[in-house]
């Protein structure tokens, strides 16, 4: 085993330790990455031939959660091993994508391969940003072609100031958590949820996070220059001789065509009259040449039709549909659209069209989570779903994708900040958002429609949310200098474009970022702020669209809505209320239809659709905590005669008072008359009144009369001789 490289710097108070040389030997390179206790391994492979038809850099990243790593066995019952990734670990997958994408060489087709392996967490430290800066680390010293260097940090603002990389517990308190990657002052990824923070405070806290990963990135640039290996050419990767001179005889027979017709896909507003365009243009390829050669020419006029959108924009301030740099496509947004469910919205912009519909549900309802670095529950939900409809296309629907995941997360950190506490509406949110039409940001779509499902549920959010998409278009040849930024880019615009800033917030401030570039290095801090001042004017415009239709949350909900109340008994009572192996709580769900969810606080929430089943388990909660005091009037079922062990003589009734107390009728106390038998005048399961004469909590007796509550008989005289042998009965003790 050969002995590691060891590489260490200070950083925000730890040691950012990297270590290569030793493990995973077999790969293009290897690095272990340790900040604080949390440490990664990160692997880089190279496939060793290009893939044939395929018009795309293959790359893939994989993040690997390991239970080990935390300390912890899984809590499921059956499966004790690491199996389908988790939420958290698909989106920080995706993050350390979208970071290095961008720096790779579109004309790779060789397969890449990233797998971040988490070895060990110390439940402090961010591990987003180890496994992204591992990575880059791994890249840069391995031959596959990067254009790095590249480091990621996490910011927050905690007391009026900026923190670099705080501590899990410190984002909790903190009103802004960034995770940044970049170099050299630009910035290259960016995730951010806020609590609707100030838009010169957020653009701040980018700041400071560029400056302060830029140490980090000279240390990678150091190691890289001391033990970093060759980079493979590219020229390695261009087709062979003989394909490479049919691709360009294909493109010299293209380009004359293209160019006469390209023009005729600009100024439609409609992405169908617009796809109408280009194929009668794809038609006239195809009569014009062979069909191995219109593959290369297709390929050709899709490169093409984004460097006359380019040049358009930057030279001539023409976007592909007409529109100003800063005019959002046409709005339209409505809620209540469909029935029973608790609360819907359905809202478009352009062609863009989303349907959010909100379920509540009882405290129980909680997703539980029980992940590597994540326990708990988590009362708040959304869900985004992209068919292929939404696009016009078809093809197997088979599950929740990466992409689904991560647009869904995205619209939900959007909506976090105006959540209203469990406190004041203790309900379980789920919403779900379908996109039933897409053509440029339907995740920030599903944050605006989504944020109008919830008032129109009665969800008492904070404050309405919309979201918008930011595009940029560059001069590639001077990309600081020479750029545009749109307003509400559209997938054409997307697709050709420089970068995709997504921005949601209120009318008070942001509340999600969400960065990907392409085509760029890197976007500038200048280029952050005017995306964000021109970000918050289309925010704006879209909340005066849907304040109309719906501005504040219903006072009302629906009538299929579930209703909650919340009561708050002594801690120590709970186990009275649960009872024995749940057998009271458990009869009280089962008898009234209620839903029970106790905390360990004492606060308890009782969950009911219908207003009787509420009426009524409310009714046997205060039964079951019910005190029992002398005279106290009751009505309750014979349970059972009670007879003496000696003679056999019936010597007492058993009533049920509450579903954990009863108390003993003394035969004496049935009735003002003699009796020899009580089981001649009353019988188990008989419904009888009953009056509380004796508590005796010391001994758990009580003792109960039906005579008192009969009219006394004329003349009646208490008959001293005693009815029989009496020995008291001790009824079931207060259950704890």
């Amino acid at each position: 085993m050969n002995e590691p490289k060891k590489f260490e710097m200070e950083w925000a108070g730890k040691k950012l330790i990297l270590e290569t040389g030793q493990m995973a030997p077999l790969t293009n390179a290897s690095v272990r990455m340790q900040y604080g206790d949390t440490v990664v391994l990160v692997t880089a492979c190279m496939g060793p031939e290009p893939r044939k038809d395929i018009d795309y850099f293959p790359l893939m990243v994989d993040y690997e959660e390991k239970m080990y790593a935390a300390g912890k066995i899984s809590g499921s019952r059956f499966m004790k091993r690491e199996g389908r990734p988790t939420d958290e670990a698909v989106l920080t997958g995706r993050v350390v994508d979208r970071s290095l994408r961008p720096l790779f060489s579109n004309e790779i087709r060789n397969d890449v391969q990233i797998v971040v392996t988490v070895l060990a967490l110390d439940k402090e430290t961010n591990q987003d940003i180890i496994a992204l800066t591992g990575a880059a680390a791994a890249l840069m010293i391995s031959d596959i072609p990067w254009n790095g260097p590249l480091a990621g940090c996490t910011v927050g603002y905690i007391n009026n100031d900026y923190v670099l990389n705080p501590t899990i517990e410190q984002i909790k308190e903190s009103e802004i958590n960034l995770t940044l990657a970049g170099r050299n002052g630009e910035v290259v990824m960016m995730e951010i949820d806020a609590q609707q923070s100030e838009d010169d405070k957020v653009a701040g806290a980018i700041e400071f996070g560029v400056k302060n990963l830029q140490p980090v990135v000279e240390f990678l640039e150091k190691i890289q220059k001391e033990i970093g290996k060759e980079k493979i050419d590219l020229k390695t990767f261009a087709a062979p001789e003989e394909e490479q001179k049919l691709k360009e005889e294909a493109i010299a027979k293209a380009d004359p065509i293209i160019k006469e017709k390209i023009g005729s896909i600009f100024g439609l507003r409609s992405k169908i009259d617009r796809q109408n365009a280009e194929n009668a243009i794809r038609e006239d390829l195809k009569n014009a040449l062979t069909e191995e050669e219109f593959g290369y020419a297709w390929e050709y006029f899709d490169q093409a039709f984004a460097d006359e959108a380019r040049k358009r924009l930057v030279e001539k301030d023409e976007r592909v549909d007409g529109r100003k740099t800063d005019e959002i496509r046409d709005l339209s947004a409505v809620v209540g659209v469909l029935p029973r469910v608790h609360g819907s919205a359905l809202f478009q912009r352009g062609e863009t069209q989303i349907l959010s519909i909100v379920t509540l549900g009882p405290p129980g309802a909680e997703q539980i989570l029980d992940q590597m670095e994540l326990e708990g529950t988590k009362r708040f939900m959304h869900h985004y779903n992209f068919p292929p409809f939404s696009v016009g296309e078809v093809s197997p629907m088979r599950g929740t994708g990466r992409r689904e995941i991560g647009h869904g997360a995205l619209a939900e950190k959007a909506l976090e900040p105006v959540i209203p506490d469990k406190a004041d509406f203790p309900y379980t949110i789920r919403v779900v958002s379908e996109v039933l039409a897409s053509n440029g940001s339907s995740s920030q779509g599903s944050a605006t429609c989504a944020s109008m499902a919830m008032m129109n549920a009665g969800v008492p959010i904070k404050s309405p949310v919309a979201g918008i998409a930011m595009g940029l278009m560059s001069d590639l040849e001077n990309p600081q200098k020479g750029y545009k930024i749109l307003t509400d880019i559209q997938g054409v615009e997307d697709h050709a474009g420089d970068m995709d800033f997504k921005v949601a917030g209120t009318k008070n401030g942001v509340t999600a970022i969400q960065l990907d570039i392409s085509n760029v290095q890197g976007i500038s801090l200048e280029q952050c702020k005017q995306t964000l001042e021109q970000a918050k004017k289309a925010r704006l415009e879209i909340l005066e669209v849907t304040n109309k239709a719906i501005s504040e949350p219903n006072k009302e909900m629906s009538e299929f809505a579930p209703r909650i109340e919340t009561l708050k008994i002594d801690p120590e009572r709970i186990g009275e209320l649960i009872g024995p192996g749940g057998k009271i709580i458990n009869e009280i769900i089962d008898t009234t239809g209620v839903e029970i969810d106790i905390e360990d606080d004492g606060t308890v929430f009782v969950t009911a659709v219908g207003g009787e089943d509420m009426k009524n388990g409310l009714k046997m909660i205060e039964d079951v905590l019910k005190v029992i005091e002398v005279g106290e009037e009751y009505e309750g079922t014979v349970e059972k005669i009670v007879t003496d062990r000696n003679s056999g003589a019936e010597i007492g009734a058993i009533v049920q008072l509450t579903p954990k107390d009863d108390g003993m009728v003394h035969i004496s106390q049935v009735s003002y008359n003699r009796i020899n038998k009580i089981s001649d005048v009353i019988k188990p399961g008989e419904l009888v009144k009953v009056k509380v004469m004796e508590v005796d909590k010391e001994r758990g007796r009580i003792g109960l009369s039906i005579k008192e509550l009969l009219p006394k008989p004329e003349g009646y005289q208490e008959d001293r001789r005693p009815s029989g042998p009496r020995k008291p009965y001790s009824p079931r003790q207060p259950r704890t």
